[in-house]
């Protein structure tokens, strides 16, 4: 059976989670009468004014004013008026926001290690899957403003290595051949990859899925040049995507 909630002390009796000194129970007393301030607001069903929570809470009005602002920073708490008494302006009161933490604990990893492991053991070709999987992903992230003409190959693999960089990856691309030496394929070297943790576990899905998402930035801002392979760690430090011009202008 669900343990019913406790009711809000009566004006002018402390708080049932104040500690009989006063102080809030806990090691962090700064984060402990945060937390009280925020779980009262939580099992009030009404607003309440600063000078009634520090009446609950055994707290100076100063010490609530503090940390109400600071919850309401962190979009835990929010204002509302309250109903004027007389001529004036309407009370100020403070509720607790209904939604869940947005800066509360993720677990982003969690999701991605899900996700991988369902593409590794349930497709046929996984690497095939996560390469297209990659490619769509990658479009997604160029801007659409900078596409809309065709970029020039330099321009596109600026354009690559600043995306690159912007996701972790860490990127130093190699300076443009000399025109005398003739063409050849230019890399890009990676020094970071920002799905690390997963590669031991699924290389077979994270390695082809960022060499697909280099591949649809790519093919979305030029038609000239061309990712055509990536090498995972040729170094321990050090993964090489490989750049070719295709003989098509932009």
């Amino acid at each position: 059976m669900r343990e019913a909630r406790r009711r809000p002390a009566a004006k002018g009796q402390p708080h049932p989670h104040v500690a009989s000194d006063g102080a809030p129970s806990g090691s962090d007393e700064l984060q402990g009468r945060r937390a009280l301030i925020l779980t009262m607001l939580r099992e009030l069903t009404t607003p309440i004014g600063i000078s009634d929570i520090a009446d609950r809470l055994r707290l100076h009005p100063n010490t609530v004013r503090f940390h109400l602002n600071a919850l309401i920073s962190a979009g835990r708490v929010e204002r509302a008026l309250g109903d004027p008494a007389g001529p004036g302006r309407p009370p100020l009161l403070f509720r607790a926001r209904r939604e869940m933490d947005r800066n509360g604990p993720h677990n982003y990893r969690l999701l991605a290690e899900i996700l991988a492991g369902f593409l590794a053991a349930t497709v046929p070709d996984p690497a095939t899957a996560a390469i297209a999987l990659g490619q769509t992903w990658g479009a997604s992230l160029t801007d659409q403003q900078m596409t809309r003409a065709k970029a020039t190959k330099g321009e596109a693999v600026t354009r690559l290595v600043g995306l690159l960089d912007q996701l972790g990856f860490e990127p130093e691309p190699e300076p443009e051949p000399e025109p005398d030496k003739g063409s050849r394929a230019r890399q890009i070297r990676l020094r970071h990859c920002p799905f690390l943790d997963l590669v031991g576990q699924y290389a077979e899905v994270i390695c082809p899925l960022h060499l697909g998402l280099m591949q649809g930035a790519m093919k979305t801002l030029t038609t000239s040049v061309a990712v055509s392979r990536l090498e995972p760690f040729v170094e321990p430090d050090l993964c090489v995507a490989h750049l070719t011009p295709t003989g098509r202008r932009s």
